[in-house]
């Protein structure tokens, strides 16, 4: 199973048209209410020796809660994500 590397060109094509989202270099940021970030980033496990993309939320540098998502995963999720907002109007 191949994972995709993740690039600063990648992520920074479609996260400059949002507004409050900054990213590069495997990580994104998601800027929502009352001080909170919705981080994305990519991380390794020493333990595993796997890569994963880890979403945490959090606030004033401190990761209130955090889903480790393997690799292979991350495109259907946000292909998912983007066919719930159209069904449901968001």
């Amino acid at each position: 199973m191949a994972t995709r590397k993740v690039t600063e060109e990648s992520i920074e094509g479609p996260v400059e048209e949002n507004e409050g989202v900054s990213g590069g270099d495997g990580y994104v940021e998601i800027k929502m209410g009352g001080g909170w970030y919705m981080t994305i980033s990519l991380a390794h496990s020493d333990r595993y020796e796997k890569e994963y993309v880890e979403l945490a939320k959090e606030r004033g540098g401190m990761k209130k809660s955090r889903f480790n998502l393997n690799p292979s995963h991350v495109r259907m999720l946000g292909e998912t994500l983007i066919k719930f907002a159209d069904d449901n109007g968001l």
